[in-house]
């Protein structure tokens, strides 16, 4: 089977016709103009040997936004430079303010008008003039739902508070999304989508301008659409120094501990064998990878991240609740219910814990560890087409599927580790995109995207079109 476009200029052409077994169907793909199939750093170099068309690039992004918006909601306000498309295109989550955007936190019928861009944006010399738009949030961080259709995967759910993210960048809108990670919210939409997602070390002082669902475990976050990309990215706008990077080169073996944690509990077959392959990649690579334990009073408060963001949740909410004039979706309301019955000794015994956790961190990554590697979640996602959902995102003691749901991302976020999801393969059950995430210590963004972008180098970047 071939596809074809239907007319020689690709920036007028959105469809194409099928060819099978010597007939002709129509189809309605999106065919991307020729300019957006270009790897980003081939684009970049280009333009900078004065080798770039600006007005036919500035053309086809035009084009391809009718076509790609309407098929995947992704962008909530859309921002049209008056010196036209940016070579680099940025979308920043809704719940970041953007001088000159309003900011709406996923709710209908609300939003206010920053004067200043976050901090974490306002930083990067050049980048805001980059922002082509907001895109989706899910309502408050902490709803079910944003509307948006996955482009590669649309029988899975994107998932996570940072859904535009994860969707703008796999449907081209942007060549990089800002967002923020509590528990996954970047991680999540990045694997399910084939795409990349980096959390950020935790770094209160990047955070104002920023909507605070859980200000200990809150962090930033970039969605790129391969680690190739994003690492291209963290030097090309400095990405790198929202971390104070020392510029330390990079090492030529990586030590990478696999915690024997995933196989005590609730992980699925799949999961473990996207986690074998990718360690076989890396251990092919040159690197020295071996079994290594999470200590238990980090593992075993995986729950009580959950538990944590929803009181703090719930104690935003009660701050500004007279805001919002409309009611809440149920999935919405259901969570903030969650973090209501989080009793207040409770909470100050995770806060207590997660200070005590966080002093470990020196010791948890030394010369015999650099990082670990873990399945980014103990089973595929879900299928659209056959599974119920969830009726909130927040997972509560109790529930008979509470250890699967709750996952491995919240170790990170508990630790206020930075982590990447890296898409490894597919499902042999459903296509669904199956990823791994490995995280480091404090400041390790760099060796992350290093590792990752060995990963895909290894076993291939996703060859994706949108569905």
């Amino acid at each position: 089977m071939t596809v074809r476009p239907l007319h020689s200029d690709p920036a007028t052409s959105m469809t194409g016709y099928i060819e099978n077994a010597g007939i002709t169907y129509p189809d309605d793909r999106p065919v991307r103009p020729d300019l957006l199939e270009l790897p980003l750093a081939e684009r970049c170099d280009l333009h900078d040997r004065g080798e770039w068309d600006d007005r036919k690039w500035a053309e086809q992004n035009e084009t391809w936004y009718s076509v790609a918006d309407a098929r995947y909601r992704a962008v909530t306000t859309r921002r049209k430079p008056e010196s036209g498309t940016p070579l680099i295109r940025v979308g920043v989550k809704d719940t970041i303010d953007v001088a000159g955007l309003p900011t709406s936190l996923g709710l209908r019928h609300y939003r206010h008008h920053p004067a200043a861009s976050a901090t974490a944006l306002s930083r990067l010399d050049g980048v805001e003039d980059l922002v082509i738009g907001k895109v989706v949030s899910t309502e408050l961080n902490i709803g079910v739902g944003s509307g948006c259709v996955n482009p590669y995967f649309p029988h899975i759910d994107p998932a996570g508070s940072s859904t535009g993210a994860g969707v703008a960048v796999a449907a081209d809108l942007c060549d990089l999304a800002m967002g923020t990670d509590v528990l996954g919210s970047v991680r999540w939409p990045a694997g399910h989508c084939g795409t990349v997602g980096l959390r950020m070390t935790h770094d209160p002082g990047l955070l104002r301008g920023i909507f605070p669902l859980s200000p200990p475990m809150d962090a930033v976050g970039w969605v790129a659409r391969t680690a190739e990309d994003l690492a291209f990215l963290w030097q090309r706008l400095g990405l790198r120094t929202l971390i104070g990077d020392t510029g330390q080169p990079l090492p030529a073996r990586y030590r990478i501990g696999v915690p024997t944690n995933v196989r005590e509990g609730s992980c699925g077959p799949e999961m473990l064998e996207t986690l074998d392959l990718v360690s076989a990649a890396l251990a092919e690579d040159g690197h020295e990878v071996n079994d290594r334990r999470v200590s238990d009073d980090l593992w075993q408060r995986r729950g009580d991240a959950w538990q944590l963001c929803a009181r703090q949740a719930w104690d935003g909410y009660r701050l500004w609740r007279h805001w919002i004039t409309v009611p809440l979706h149920a999935s919405t309301e259901q969570a903030l219910e969650v973090g209501a019955r989080v009793s207040d000794g409770h909470y100050a015994e995770i806060l207590d814990a997660m200070f005590s956790c966080r002093q470990e961190n020196a010791a948890r990554f030394d010369d015999r560890t650099h990082v670990w590697l873990l399945p980014l979640d103990p089973s595929p996602p879900p299928d659209l087409r056959t599974s119920r959902p969830v009726a909130t995102t927040i997972p509560a003691p109790g529930e008979a599927d509470y250890d699967r749901r709750i996952g491995y991302t919240p170790i990170a976020s508990f630790a206020g580790l930075p982590a990447i999801a890296v898409p490894a393969r597919l499902s042999t059950v459903n296509r669904a995109p199956l990823g791994v995430q490995i995280v480091g210590p404090p400041g390790s963004e760099e060796r992350l995207i290093d590792l990752a972008r060995r990963v895909q180098l290894r076993l291939g970047t996703p060859a994706l079109r949108p569905a």
